[in-house]
């Protein structure tokens, strides 16, 4: 009986092992002293990831004068992470050629998901390139930048495949197909990479590495801003210069844009899209379109080389762009996915606009109807408007900053998978259909805690159009879209016409469930009005209910989008957009 049960022990112990993926290493005499560096360098590394076993079978490549670097495994998880992205986008290319020719929408989908997978392979190049050409030191100096692009590579496998149709079995079968054979292997291998660069300080600390972990400038205390205007920090002296003329009252007059475009013909272009196009492939510097009052009924998308642009109109009420595409009309599915449906889309980094109207007028019929989607990092919009019903306003993936804007729709009108901060804006919720109720954000934070991803609103009013204050239909915060999602309503006046629960959970179409409320993450901080009542809200696990002012400061434009202490420049201050770094002054 005894022996059976020494031998039962034994086995539960080397099943235990095998599971949790523990590497035991028996120092024996004469073994090589690379295979223990290795083995002591992967402890050290895999001990806070996720997945240990994901992470030591992706590392253990990593041999010889390399396996006491920690470089070179941050570098190996990257390369595991790009030809697996690789793969991806090869399949989805291979599956367009099969089933692209049979339906519309399904090709537009593969599409879709080819265009993401570049997308991400760009983020993925970016990290890269910053791990082989920068020292370690460097590297852990661009943290915040590493796991935005990081977390931008996830967000991007999750628009691919938010874009099939389950109800289409095709599609289904498709979806499937990409997720279990590469999209799925893709996204848990970057997230190894993201927990190697989250816990980046203390793996160096344990390698011996001095760290320096001040920041490059001093930070603002609570309330302060950094200059007169009130400007925070966030791009380049020229423009700096160019910001702190369009915060003038006589802004217009004084800016020298590089094209202008007017419907009467008095620009060099009569269309946005004709503008943008002019840009010059390689251009250095800030480029400035300027586009006279007037209706624009197109069709934009800013591609990725347009890096620096800025595009300003004669106000939210004057100068329009307006489209109506959507997901469903007549009550019938159109050929769209929810991405292809945006009046505007900008793709490209450092983009600035300021005092347009972006529109989709498809209505509440039209279900899906982006007016604006915005996937450019370290992109800022002041003095916009955008108008919509559902998901009217799509911060799809990177950091976004959005101040002095007014925002409309009904359920999920602002929603995505990004960093964003939305600071003093109006968000006015609008009457749905009869048989549909209203919620103001969806954010689509998945896979991993890790990631910076979620949506931040902060000193803004949150009010209701006359006809809905009318109705009896019920209008909420949020809900959460995917398992992660994180969001946070801070010092801001919440119209009484928030339900009391102020949350609602997010319903699986397939299964008729209500899903991911007790792994979201939503707080409330410092908020006022009728509907910032809290004695009543959900009592959710996944929900904080007035959380500290601590905590809160972790949703502050200087922590949550690392706007003033980052390798990039201090953007927001460089961008000359009006915001503040921590709570509203």
């Amino acid at each position: 009986m005894s022996g059976k049960i020494i031998i039962s022990i034994v086995s539960l112990i080397l099943i235990v092992g095998v599971a949790i993926g523990v590497v035991v290493v028996v120092h024996r005499k004469g073994e090589d002293p690379e295979i223990q560096t290795q083995q002591r360098s992967l402890r050290v590394i895999c001990q806070n990831a996720e997945d240990q076993k994901l992470c030591y079978e992706t590392l253990s490549s990593v041999r010889g004068a390399d396996a006491a670097d920690p470089k070179a495994y941050l570098a190996a998880a990257l390369k595991a992470a790009t030809d697996n992205v690789i793969k991806a986008f090869n399949m989805s290319d291979r599956l367009t050629v099969e089933y692209g020719d049979k339906d519309m929408h399904t090709k537009m989908a593969l599409d879709g998901c080819k265009e993401m997978m570049e997308f991400a392979l760009d983020s993925l190049d970016l990290s890269t390139t910053v791990v082989r050409d920068k020292n370690i030191l460097s590297v852990h100096a661009q943290y915040a930048d590493l796991r935005n692009w990081l977390s931008a590579v996830i967000s991007y496998k999750q628009a691919c495949m938010e874009g099939f149709d389950d109800e289409k079995e095709v599609e289904k079968k498709i979806k499937d197909q990409l997720h279990t054979q590469t999209i799925d292997r893709a996204t848990k291998v970057t997230v190894v990479a993201l927990d190697i660069v989250s816990d980046m300080s203390n793996i160096l600390q344990e390698f011996g590495l001095k760290l320096d972990l001040k920041p490059a400038s001093r930070r603002l205390l609570s309330g302060e801003i950094d200059n007169e205007e009130g400007f925070p920090t966030w791009v380049s002296a020229t423009d700096r210069m160019l910001l702190a003329q369009m915060h003038r009252n006589d802004w217009r007059s004084t800016i020298k844009p590089n094209v202008v475009v007017a419907k009467d013909g008095t620009g060099q272009y009569i269309t946005v899209k004709g503008a943008i196009e002019s840009y010059p492939k390689g251009y250095k510097g800030r480029y400035i379109i300027y586009v006279k009052a007037g209706v624009y009924d197109e069709y934009i998308t800013v591609p990725k080389y347009c890096t620096n642009l800025t595009i300003y109109g004669d106000g939210p009420q004057q100068t329009v762009i307006t489209g109506q595409k959507s997901g469903y009309k007549n009550g019938i599915k159109t050929n769209y996915t929810t991405m292809y449906t945006a009046t505007f889309a900008n793709t490209a980094p450092g983009f600035i606009a300021k005092a347009i109207k972006f529109e989709n007028t498809a209505g509440p019929n039209g279900h899906q109807a982006v007016a604006f989607r915005n996937q450019g990092d370290l992109s800022a919009i002041v003095g916009c408007h955008f108008i919509g019903y559902q998901d009217t306003l799509y911060v799809q993936t990177n950091r976004q900053f959005y101040r002095n804007c007014f925002i409309s729709g009904t359920i999920d009108f602002i929603f995505g998978t990004s960093s964003t901060l939305i600071q003093r804006s109006e968000i006015q919720v609008r009457m749905p259909n009869n048989d549909q109720f209203n919620t103001i954000t969806a954010d689509g934070s998945e896979t991993s805690k890790k990631t910076n991803t979620g949506i931040v609103i902060q000193d803004c009013q949150i009010v209701a159009e006359e006809a809905l204050v009318k109705s009896q239909l019920r209008s909420y915060l949020g809900r959460p879209w995917k398992i992660n999602s994180r969001t946070v309503f801070m010092e801001s006046t919440i119209g009484g016409f928030i339900s009391s629960d102020g949350w609602i959970p997010w319903k699986n179409n397939v299964t008729g469930l209500d899903e991911n409320f007790d792994t979201c993450y939503y707080a409330e901080y410092a908020n006022t009005g009728l509907g910032a009542n809290i004695s009543g809200r959900i009592k959710w696990k996944g929900y904080h209910s007035a959380i500290s002012m601590a905590e809160a400061k972790n949703f502050t434009a200087a922590e949550w989008l690392k706007a003033e202490n980052m390798s990039t420049s201090t953007w927001l201050h460089d961008l000359h957009v009006p915001h503040y770094l921590g709570f509203k002054a």
